[in-house]
This record gives C-alpha cells, sequence and structure tokens, in this order.
C-alpha cells in the first residue's frame, strides 16, 4: 500500500497512510498495519503493567506482542481512528478498539497511539491507554 504523493507534504502523506491503515483496522484487516512496519519497527508500551516494555524490532512486535495478545481474542479485533493529528514524521491517533476475550470480557480500550514515520514506513509508536482495563482483562504474556 503506497498512499505517498509526490505533491503533498510529508505531514499529508502521513497522514494519509495513517488513514487507509485504520480504515482497514476499523473492518477488521490489520494486514497493512503490519504491512507498513519498518524491519527496524518499535513498538513502546510505557507504564508498569506485564505488558510495558519496548518492543524492538518487526518480528519481536509480532511474536511477543501480537501473538501471545490476538491469542487472548475471541473474535475479530477492530480498532476505529476517532482523530488524527499530523505534523512531519510524527502522527497523533486517538483510536478505540474493540473485541471479545475468549473469557467472555469484552476488551474494549480507547488508545492514544503516537507514531513516527520515516519514507513511509513506520519507524516506532508509543501506545498510550487505560491499562487497569488492560490489566483487568488480559492475561499477562508468558
Amino acid at each position: 500500500m503506497n498512499t505517498q504523493n509526490r505533491s503533498q507534504s510529508p505531514t499529508e502523506n502521513n497522514r494519509q497512510l495513517m488513514q487507509a491503515i485504520f480504515a482497514e483496522l476499523a473492518q477488521g484487516n490489520g494486514k497493512p498495519f503490519v504491512d507498513a512496519m519498518a524491519d527496524d519497527f518499535c513498538w513502546i508500551l510505557p507504564g508498569q503493567t506485564a505488558w510495558s516494555r519496548r518492543y524492538e524490532g518487526k518480528q519481536v512486535v509480532r511474536e511477543e506482542l501480537f501473538r501471545p495478545l490476538f491469542a487472548q481474542f475471541a473474535d475479530t479485533y477492530t480498532n476505529t481512528a476517532q482523530r488524527f493529528i499530523a505534523d512531519g514524521d510524527m502522527v497523533a491517533v486517538e483510536c478505540r478498539g474493540k473485541v471479545m476475550t475468549k473469557k467472555g470480557k469484552p476488551y474494549n480500550n480507547t488508545y492514544c497511539y503516537v507514531c513516527r514515520l520515516e519514507g513511509g514506513k513506520l519507524k516506532e509508536l508509543v501506545e498510550y491507554m487505560d491499562t487497569q482495563m488492560m490489566d483487568a482483562t488480559l492475561d499477562a504474556p508468558a
């Protein structure tokens, strides 16, 4: 997926890329998100939870964050953007996730993703969320 337009500013190109990714996430399609991650992508979960840490590298994100997380979901995870704020290589996305866990609990969290892009690829994402809801709903990663 290449939404880069040479006549637009880097800010607008990055905003449009994230809008396209979240249009798919709202339908339960995470492939464009994964495809947009650079090989050296870093996902940061601040805080003091069992999930909180730096996940460095696309493969680490997929294996140590996504795999144990999505293994707890009973149905298709969706994430719907409410707002995009873009400035140069940075795009902040306010969004709402929705999924039912295998334990029958809804996991409908609210997020703010602060994303850094480079050359049309996601390089870093810092995820802010309701950590109390996460702790109450999800099991710690193995």
